[in-house]
This record gives structure tokens, C-alpha cells and sequence, in this order.
């Protein structure tokens, strides 16, 4: 199954105020494994930066003048998710933005009923635990050191093997993963059906104690069938 996992970075917290999207970026998953394609672009949000939203991603004003405006990557953006499901962490924030910038493009939304939100995944399967990303890696031992600045790339890349393991992690995997061959070779090495009574080490006064015991319960006990004669 492909899926599409995405982030983004923003000037502030809600685009109903003026605030714009400044990084988009999405990483390509089949069976929960990353293929390697990808969707990345700053955005000129044709305003400034506050100091706030420079201190988490580090994107300054002066740095995203003259890089590509929505309008003109939301095409190419659009055809790299096709019809995928959206896997988002906090979800709400990331989709209110993308869609007022698709709105301003000119383009339909995006169905908030194909996103899974990490975040709220999170909290129903460890309720009262932090579940940040940062959190979420240490719990699941995944390496986020190069994570400096929050970056919708390098987001996007670790929220995909963050999202691998709350999906089961290596296990699933392992799962997917197995073959006919595999299986049968596996169904091999099991022990074959017993054909004849296990006897054991007992005296023959525990041994009698136990048939004394087997018959009490009744013919039809199972027991009774490994009974030596």
C-alpha cells in the first residue's frame, strides 16, 4: 500500500491570521518501507518571518525571498500524493495550512477523511506519556540527533520510521516479508504428531496413582488415550 508521509513549516500557528506555509515535504512509503521518492520545496510566503517561527525551523525572511510561491509547485505537489493517504503528525495544524494555500491557488482541498494522525495514534496507544516526535523517538529508539531545527524534510523522514514502528515495527515487516518457502521450512522443523504414550520416569506406585486418577475422570478423557498398556 502507498502512502504518503508529509510535514510542513509555517510563519506562525494559523493562516486565518496572515500566516503562510515556508517548507512543504513529503516521503514516499509502500508497505510501510521508504522507496526513496520524494516532494520537497521552500515557499516565499511574501512576508516576514517572525523571530518565534526562525527560532523552531530557522528559515529566515531573507532566505525564502525568491524561492517558489504555492502556487507555482502545488501542481507538482498534488500529482506526488495522487490519491495516497496522508500520514501527519498533529494533523490539524498541517492540513488547515496546505488547504489555505490550495485555496488561494485555486484548488480543491484536501480531504481531512485520507490523513492518519501519528499524534493522536500516539496518545490513545500511550496515554499520559509525552508523544512529541522528539518523545516518540526516544521511546522508540529512533535517531533524531541531526534534528537540530525542526525541517519538514527531515521530519517527514523520521515521522515515516516512527511510523513503521507504531504500525509494529520490524515485526510487521519480518510479516510482509515472509514467503511460501520461508513457511514451509519453518513448518518443518516442528515435532512431528506423537504416534505412541509418553512413559516417563514414574515408579510403578506413581504410575498407577496416575491411571487411578486418569479413569476417575471418565472414559472419554483424553488423557486416557496415552496410558501405556
Amino acid at each position: 500500500m502507498r502512502e504518503i508521509v508529509l510535514d510542513t513549516e509555517t510563519t506562525g500557528l494559523d493562516p486565518a491570521t496572515g500566516d503562510r506555509l515556508v517548507e512543504i515535504a513529503c516521503v514516499e512509503i509502500v508497505n510501510l518501507v521508504p522507496t526513496g521518492a520524494s516532494f520537497h520545496s521552500y515557499i516565499d510566503p511574501q512576508r516576514s518571518v517572525p523571530a518565534e517561527a526562525f527560532r523552531i525551523h530557522g528559515l529566515s525572511t531573507e532566505f525564502l525571498k525568491g524561492k517558489p510561491l504555492f502556487e507555482s509547485v502545488h501542481q507538482e505537489f498534488l500529482e506526488f500524493i495522487g490519491e495516497s493517504r496522508l500520514i501527519i503528525h498533529n494533523a490539524e495544524f498541517d492540513m488547515k495550512f496546505i488547504n489555505a494555500e490550495l485555496a488561494r491557488a485555486g484548488a480543491p482541498a484536501l480531504s481531512f477523511d485520507r490523513v492518519f494522525d501519528t499524534l493522536l495514534f500516539a496518545r490513545k496507544k500511550h496515554p499520559g506519556a509525552s508523544n512529541s516526535l522528539d518523545a516518540l523517538c526516544a521511546r522508540y529508539r529512533i535517531d533524531n540527533s541531526k534534528r537540530s531545527k525542526h525541517g519538514a524534510l527531515l521530519d517527514s523522514e523520521i515521522l515515516a520510521e516512527l511510523y513503521t514502528e507504531l504500525m509494529g515495527g520490524r515485526q510487521t515487516t519480518l510479516t510482509l516479508a515472509e514467503t511460501p518457502k520461508i513457511r514451509a521450512a519453518a513448518m518443518s522443523k516442528k515435532a512431528a504428531p506423537r504416534t505412541a504414550p509418553l512413559r516417563g520416569d514414574l515408579s510403578p506406585a506413581e504410575y498407577e496413582r496416575h491411571r487411578e486418577f486418569v479413569t476417575s475422570i471418565g472414559e472419554k478423557a483424553l488423557w486416557s488415550k496415552y496410558l501405556a498398556g
